[in-house]
């Protein structure tokens, strides 16, 4: 299968600021992209690209005072299978976890463990570990918090959206990351393209999207309690132990938002395919 994929996004600035942003796919998608993934900038501005922490592909720049537009625009080859399940992932005690696993077990800026443990073991202390458990916590956030793009608020955090009971993809995300955590499963937060591919379209303007992924039986394995359904032509941007870590953009200076948008559709097989 084939996507097509990529953004338009403008801000506004009123001085020269620097700016990183978080736009690329991540590197273990490299080898799919079809096409040339490139950030353009309008007008011209270096692009200096490095790894964060994290891992993921960041760019640096100064953007001048006014509008400043950046674009990509690309196609990579992906599976057309949807999310793997694996029941029988186990989980894994803690002192057998990987060292570069352990970040992601303990509280972070949007998903405050130390307030939710308590409620987390009550819930799901009884639930078999593993797959079984992290799968009864994606049950219980799907259906504990109701999806609309009016909830959105970006100051939410995972304790404020289980008593709003409302959010969008990225307060499902953080519940579902606190609530495993608590639970000694490691989980980070994922963003990146998800187009509606294998479901009907939902009306509504394309965006990012928010996920997560739960290490169990030896690898990270994607879970997404808003859809709570495997999905297919994931694309992954970035990882982090939540929103905080994976902005699409951070700002050093006043920089307004003045234009947002997102592709991401299936393209023809048959559709000519370059390389880089």
């Amino acid at each position: 299968m084939l996507i097509r994929a990529g953004y338009e996004i403008a801000y506004d600035c009123p001085a020269p600021t620097p700016m990183t942003l978080l736009l690329s796919v991540r590197p273990e998608r490299l080898v799919d992209l079809v096409t040339v993934q490139r950030i353009t900038a309008s007008p011209q501005v270096e692009l200096c690209q490095h790894r964060d922490i994290f891992g993921n592909i960041a760019h640096r720049l100064v953007a001048p005072a006014g509008r400043t537009t950046f674009r990509s625009d690309f196609v990579v080859e992906d599976s057309g299978l949807p999310d793997e399940v694996e029941p029988t992932a186990v989980a894994h005690p803690v002192q057998e976890l990987p060292d570069e696993v352990l970040p992601y077990l303990t509280g972070s800026r949007y998903c405050e463990t130390q307030l939710l443990s308590d409620m987390a073991w009550s819930l799901f202390g009884a639930v078999e570990p593993g797959w079984a458990r992290a799968q009864a916590i994606v049950d219980y956030v799907h259906d504990r918090i109701s999806f609309g793009y009016q909830h959105a608020r970006s100051t939410r955090t995972a304790a404020e959206a289980h008593e709003d009971r409302r959010g969008v993809c990225r307060d499902f995300a953080h519940l579902t990351v606190a609530l495993c955590r608590c639970m000694n499963i490691p989980a980070r937060y994922c963003t990146g393209y998800l187009g509606d591919i294998g479901v009907d379209p939902i009306d509504a303007p394309m965006d990012f999207s928010a996920w997560f992924e739960a290490y169990l039986g030896g690898s990270w394995r994607t879970f997404d309690a808003r859809h709570n359904t495997p999905r297919i032509g994931r694309i992954p941007m970035a990882y982090g132990r939540d929103a905080a870590d994976v902005p699409i953009s951070t700002s050093f200076g006043a920089a307004w938002l003045a234009g947002f948008q997102v592709v991401t559709e299936e393209v023809a097989a048959q559709a000519e395919r370059r390389t880089a």
